[in-house]
């Protein structure tokens, strides 16, 4: 037997031998693969997602697979499908799937957290009439606070960075969505900013509130500093559009 022979009969062999679950990490754990910024091939999520989805009938595993199928579903829509109507899709299809997961886990802090992510990525594809309507806003304050209450330091204090985007983002119509807020998205915001490691979604929130709120120089240096950000092998496809979001944006700062 070649080299060559043995090492592909080793692999086949690792393969078979792994479980439905094990075989949807491995994929899932290679979904930047192919990445051209924050563009994916999406070969990889296409098969986690598979595996995952035939992990949920029988119960070994079942709510680690969920969740790795609810961070699946995001990466997909997100980074890894370019029509634009199977993007909302399967975005709708992780919003659905996460709020089933917080009713079947509501002590779940990670369930939460990538149900907020799937649904301010639906969010942003369904536009802001889509996103009144179901009450995002809402949902995203009352979400963040409870993963602030569950564990303010989870994920470099993720419940204060959600909170203060949706503080930041979300609309101020009167008698009808009159708490958002810009002070409180610069004081959540802040928080998530000084909570465990510095995040660049954390630079480019914290540097429009900043802008926002009259404080050029401070938005300035912030959004510089998250434009030479060197994206990381674990978050790469994201990294890349924050880089890309953050370069924009400090273009505009100029005008």
């Amino acid at each position: 037997m070649t080299e060559k022979t043995l090492l592909i009969s080793l692999l086949l062999a690792f393969c078979f031998g792994q479980s439905d679950f094990q075989k949807g990490v491995t994929h899932y754990n290679k979904r930047h693969e192919g990445c051209i910024e924050d563009r994916a091939n999406p070969m990889q999520i296409e098969m986690a997602i598979t595996y995952f989805e035939n992990v949920l009938s029988n119960e070994t595993n079942k709510k680690e697979a969920a969740l790795y199928l609810l961070k699946s579903y995001y990466f997909k829509g997100k980074f890894a499908e370019e029509d634009r109507a199977l993007k909302k899709k399967i975005l709708k299809k992780g919003k659905d799937f996460g709020l089933g997961l917080i009713e079947e886990f509501p002590n779940s802090i990670e369930c939460r957290y990538w149900y907020l992510v799937n649904l301010g990525s639906w969010a942003e594809e369904y536009g802001i009439f889509a996103a009144a309507k179901e009450g995002v806003a809402d949902q995203m304050k009352y979400h963040s606070k409870k993963i602030i209450s569950l564990n303010p330091e989870y994920e470099n204090g993720a419940g204060y960075l959600l909170l203060g985007a949706v503080h930041y983002k979300a609309p101020y119509i009167p008698f009808i969505l009159s708490w958002p807020n810009n002070k409180e998205a610069i004081k959540y915001l802040q928080l998530a900013y000084n909570t465990g490691n510095v995040e660049i979604a954390q630079m480019v929130y914290l540097s429009q509130a900043f802008y926002k709120g009259k404080r050029k120089d401070e938005a300035i240096i912030l959004i510089e500093k998250a434009m030479n950000v060197v994206p990381s092998n674990d978050n790469y496809a994201s990294d890349w559009e924050w880089i890309k979001k953050a370069k924009n944006i400090s273009q505009s700062y100029k005008k």
